[in-house]
């Protein structure tokens, strides 16, 4: 029973502390594609720029208690702040629970990254380097002591990620005359490859390429036009296909 508890508690801390992490990440998907900063300013309605009170605050619980409206003018409260909320909690809690100290710190940090590149992407377009960049260098360095890949396979992961999708992005707009991949893409396969080693990166594809395929076929049975000129955010199916890949490689 007290194994259960501390493993309880420590599910519990991990989830108030992604939480709260990701009350912050939810303002950085909102606020930095509208060109605001995070860093300064209270949060405020997106309607009537009404500063937040401390209840509105409160990560999941302002939002449930205000029923998702903005309570003087009304005006919906973007449900990607709840949804960032739950997903850091999730992660942080899972981490904290799995994991012993540090690498549930830095597990936890990857992982919130991630989420937050796959949710300004699928609503974007946008793999800002002020979070792909750091995300790979926190692969080679601090990974050092944690990631169970060695360090060489690590850098060539990061290497082949990178160069292996802006050729691939160089090729298709030479050949095509228009763009097919970001550089955001190419960024962001490297710095996982810098997390997993090059081992990891063809099931990284091949599983982001087949979720790509499945969310097209969805949109072409709800009567969504399927075109060669239609729009995918890879970087967020890059995101999603980490985690079962990492599963077979940890």
């Amino acid at each position: 029973m007290t194994w259960l508890a501390s493993d309880a508690a420590r599910f519990l801390i991990g989830c108030g502390l992604g939480a709260i992490i990701g009350s912050f990440l939810g303002a950085i998907v909102t606020r930095w594609p509208r060109g605001e900063g995070v860093v300064r300013g209270r949060s405020r309605c997106d309607g009537c720029d009404r500063t937040l009170g401390p209840l509105e605050l409160v990560p999941l619980i302002g939002a449930l208690v205000a029923r998702g409206r903005c309570r003087t003018c009304g005006t919906r409260i973007d449900p990607v702040h709840s949804f960032m909320e739950a997903g850091a909690a999730l992660i942080g809690g899972l981490a904290l629970w799995l994991l012993p100290l540090p690498a549930a710190g830095l597990f936890m940090t990857g992982g919130w990254i991630l989420l937050t590149l796959a949710v300004l992407d699928a609503r974007h377009f946008w793999l800002p380097d002020a979070l792909t960049l750091p995300l790979a260098a926190i692969g080679l360095t601090v990974g050092d002591w944690v990631l169970p890949a060695p360090f060489l396979d690590r850098a060539i992961g990061a290497g082949i990620g990178y160069a292996g999708l802006f050729l691939l992005a160089l090729g298709y707009r030479r050949l095509r005359g228009r763009e097919g991949l970001g550089l955001g893409d190419a960024k962001l396969l490297g710095a996982i490859g810098a997390w997993m080693g090059w081992q990891a990166l063809p099931i990284v594809l091949l599983t982001a390429s087949a979720a790509g395929l499945l969310w097209v076929l969805f949109l072409y049975l709800r009567g969504r036009s399927v075109d060669a000129t239609m729009r995918l955010p890879l970087g967020t199916f890059l995101c999603m296909a980490v985690i079962p890949t990492w599963n077979i490689f940890i």
